[in-house]
């Protein structure tokens, strides 16, 4: 996609909604004022602003916390797996570590972040019924819209992802503030983009994360990199395997997924006037309504390389996204034990701390919900065919086969019928 095509780009959505200018620019300027308010709640409160529900109570919870933990987008959930049956999928892991030396992970000369699937302990962990059961209640926050999209919310499909043991004093920058699951695409893809239309429309506050309207065989990635999922996730999330506390290594999430939104897909059409020092810069006033400029704000990565899904993933900093202030607000989740799991929803900014001062390790099986659809279950049946071979999945760069390791695991580990069938074994 070349700079001019951004252009043509930002003039044909302006014309795809009646009065797109004066809407967008008086939407622009409620968002940025509620942003003032909710970033400086969320920069005091700090990891205590994220919700924690325990998992025996997620049946009967209030519509109060629900309309909490939806409008929050990110939230812990605790005691998911008992905590000795969690504390045994990290001994199993650690075995699996030390019995093969010359493991593939990141970085490769201190492997913490492993490009490893099939482990045992993953297996067991991802087919749990507690897993799964909490899978599909995730994805049961999600709602039809009037479209009837072809989606079983009751359904769990297994995705099957990595783990890490991240060890104190270990700094990592390699996951700034980020959303994955397209980033340019958002905007270009015409699907993709009908699930931001009230956004668009200018009627912001009425935008919904949770409908189900674009989200299905909406092109997320144009370029299909590996590392990248191709599936469609209701949650990312990831099963604690540690007690791990702020600045030990976490996740760190900005945590309102309306506002966000709101504001990520109005961004592109709006530029300042003044420079970052000016004591007004973030003032309504002082950002111009703008389709002419051959940048597309705020996916600047993308814009910049020329190329239709450059981005990857689609990052976030104060200098493209200063309202946000993500320096003050990206917020590190409260401390989780082993058994523990944390959820955030598909298009929240998130990031892992750069530093862990912490005195043990910080270990998580990363485990998202994902519910059954058209091109979920096509996933699987693919993903079955290269787990069965020891294979990588297909979203991760194919390699060393996994049966090549010592106690690697094999589908003979899952026991479970549910888990089975989330893998998509008939």
């Amino acid at each position: 996609m070349s700079i001019d095509s951004f252009v043509q780009l930002k003039q044909e959505i302006a014309k795809s909604y009646p009065d797109f200018e004066p809407r967008a620019t008086q939407a622009w300027s409620e968002i940025l004022e509620e942003l003032a308010q909710v970033t400086r709640d969320i920069a005091e409160q700090g990891p205590s602003y994220l919700p924690i529900v325990d998992y025996s109570e997620l049946q009967t919870l209030s519509p109060e916390k629900l309309s909490e933990l939806k409008r929050k987008g990110s939230f812990v959930i605790r005691n998911v797996v008992p905590r000795d049956e969690a504390e045994g999928y990290k001994s199993g892991l650690d075995k699996f570590v030390s019995s093969n030396p010359d493991v593939e992970g990141t970085p490769e000369n201190n492997p913490q972040y492993f490009q490893i699937f099939h482990t045992k302990p993953q297996i067991l962990a991802r087919s749990h019924p507690n897993v799964l059961a909490t899978q599909t209640w995730c994805n049961n926050l999600y709602t039809h819209s009037s479209d009837k999209e072809p989606v079983n919310l009751d359904e769990p499909l297994t995705y099957i992802d990595r783990f890490r043991i991240r060890q104190p004093g270990f700094a990592w920058g390699a996951h700034p503030p980020h959303m994955d699951g397209g980033s340019i695409e958002r905007w270009q893809d015409a699907k993709f983009r009908s699930c931001f239309e009230n956004v668009l429309k200018g009627d912001w506050r009425k935008h919904n994360p949770y409908s189900l309207k674009g989200r299905i065989g909406a092109r997320i990635s144009t370029k299909g990199l590996p590392n990248q999922a191709s599936i469609f996730r209701t949650f990312q999330g990831w099963l604690a395997l540690s007690d791990t506390s702020p600045r030990e290594g976490t996740l760190k999430v900005f945590p309102d997924i309306l506002l966000s939104t709101a504001y990520i897909m109005l961004r592109p059409f709006f530029s300042a006037t003044t420079e970052t020092s000016d004591p007004a810069y973030l003032k309504p006033d002082n950002w111009k309504f703008d389709l002419t400029s051959s940048t597309f704000h705020g996916v600047s990565r993308a814009a910049d390389a020329g190329v239709s899904g450059a981005a990857r993933p689609f990052e976030f900093s104060d200098a493209t996204h200063p309202h946000m202030k993500l320096e003050e607000t990206m917020i590190s989740v409260p401390t989780v034990h082993p058994g523990d799991m944390v959820f955030w929803q598909c298009d929240v900014v998130h990031a892992v701390e750069k530093e862990h001062i912490g005195k043990g390790d910080s270990s998580v099986m990363y485990i998202p919900a994902v519910p059954d659809c058209p091109q979920n279950a096509e996933y699987v049946e693919k993903q079955l065919e290269l787990f069965l071979k020891g294979c990588p999945p297909p979203d991760f760069p194919q390699g060393r086969v996994e049966t090549d390791y010592k106690l690697h695991g094999t589908i003979k580990d899952i026991t479970n019928p549910a888990g089975r069938k989330a893998l998509g074994v008939h």
